[in-house]
């Protein structure tokens, strides 16, 4: 058992936060973390572009600006400059959560909406860091938990779509057709199968293992065309703004309100991290890390709109690497961050995973959504359901569905109020938290 300066207790740790391990203890723990965020990081801009029709050279280019962006915020996270970043072991990567929103706003403006918005309403999350204290009382978990659930639940038409080939095979006639739904199929059963495994490398990449050979399958099936790619060398070099930059305001509200539930998740990532890490979990040292990181969280998807990637956010499974590594330097993620920016900077990296196809990358996102959907299911389930609770979940989810399913319901409303509400994310998630806030009842 170790204590640090603070005295609590590391229970299990080999290296605590500002320990400084050996070259090659630091260099196999950040590969682990590196095997864990990989398919995580680059999966969303993946979808996003699938979903978007753009171009094989327009999605490596967003797949490698995913990459760098994340290293660069990862940096920032552990090495915390000033009031920004946790000073933690704290992996940050491009977030599942606004994939719903960040599709309406592109299908609506195109890439310069996304990354305009993505700016924006970055700065709801570095506000709530300020006013740490009292946004939790209006974000409640039964409100984040019903956010989190309906995530999840939009995403997975996402998913699904992905699985009968796309938005592509739509337009063609073939979606739903038997190699479409059966690769999918085969590399959700290879991940479930592998994450079963009680040998814990196969089950951290079992991810990685079911699209690898989904791909390799999908290449000899002739689902794969190498010769689309010209050219494999060269560098991408960050350029910001590069596909220019507008503000829409129902584009802007509706990331908005994801960056609120980002900021109070992250406020349980990084206490997760410092409990496993043996660092506070309370007083002033603690609730300064935890503004920090959140500040972090805020800035640094700021600059990953200004570098033409999408925001940024804690990954939790890196608090069980911790666990699992006994490591939990943060000069580890150093290393990590150097990994990320290099593979950001390679274009090769981008085009390769560019041309999985949609089948392959949907078997495994649909488990990933259903996932995210069982996560604000647990968190919710951890609440009192009185009865206030029951109607608040019961308009929240009624409402947030209601748009998804027949979004021909907002045909007659105007243009900016239907682009506001067109998300079930947005309309559920401030029916959450209005009604929580509204709706009283007396037992």
């Amino acid at each position: 058992m170790r204590r640090n300066e603070s005295g609590y207790r590391n229970d299990g740790l080999i290296y605590g936060l500002n320990d400084r391990p050996p070259l090659k203890d630091t260099i196999f723990a950040a590969l682990q973390h590196l095997l864990a965020i990989f398919v995580a990081i680059i999966t969303p801009p993946l979808i996003i572009s699938g979903a978007l029709k753009l171009d094989l050279e327009t999605t490596g280019f967003l797949v490698s600006m995913a990459l760098f962006a994340s290293g660069l915020s990862t940096f920032i996270q552990c090495r915390r400059l000033g009031p920004v970043g946790c000073g933690l072991l704290c992996i940050q990567g491009t977030s599942f959560s606004f994939i719903g929103p960040i599709i309406s706003a592109g299908l609506t403006g195109g890439l310069s909406t996304i990354f305009g918005a993505c700016i924006a309403a970055s700065t709801v999350e570095m506000l709530i860091s300020r006013v740490l204290r009292y946004t939790r009382k209006i974000i409640t978990p039964l409100v984040s938990g019903i956010v989190v659930t309906l995530i999840g639940m939009s995403l997975i038409r996402v998913g699904i779509t992905a699985c009968g080939g796309g938005v592509s095979a739509q337009a063609d006639g073939t979606f739903g057709a038997f190699h479409h739904v059966g690769l999918a199929a085969l590399v959700l059963v290879l991940i479930v199968i592998f994450n079963r495994s009680s040998n814990r490398y196969l089950r951290m990449s079992s991810i990685v293992i079911g699209l690898v050979v989904g791909y390799v399958l999908a290449w000899t099936l002739g689902m794969v065309d190498f010769s689309a790619v010209q050219n494999y060398g060269g560098m991408n070099i960050p350029i910001p703004f590069r596909y220019g930059i507008s503000f829409d305001i129902s584009a802007i509200i509706g990331l908005g309100l994801v960056y609120l539930i980002t900021a109070i998740e992250a406020y349980g990532d990084i206490t997760a991290n410092s409990l496993i890490s043996g660092e506070p979990v309370e007083g002033e040292t603690f609730v300064k890390r935890a503004s920090g990181g959140i500040l972090a969280d805020g800035f640094n998807s700021m600059v990953a709109g200004m570098l033409n990637s999408f925001p940024n956010s804690i990954f939790a499974q890196n608090n069980g690497m911790i666990q699992l590594t006994g490591v939990a330097s943060r000069y580890v993620g150093y290393f990590i961050a150097g990994f990320l920016i290099l593979l950001g900077l390679f274009p090769a990296v981008g085009l390769v995973f560019s041309l999985m196809p949609e089948p392959v990358l949907g078997g495994a996102t649909l488990l990933m959504f259903g996932t995210v959907a069982a996560a604000g299911i647990r968190i919710i389930s951890a609440q009192k359901i009185d009865r206030k609770a029951t109607l608040v979940m019961a308009l929240s989810f009624s409402f947030g569905l209601s748009v998804e399913l027949v979004p021909e319901i907002l045909g007659q409303l105007p243009e900016t109020v239907r682009n506001i509400f067109s998300s079930g994310i947005t309309t559920g998630g401030l029916t959450a938290i209005l009604s929580n806030l509204l709706i009283r009842i007396e037992d």
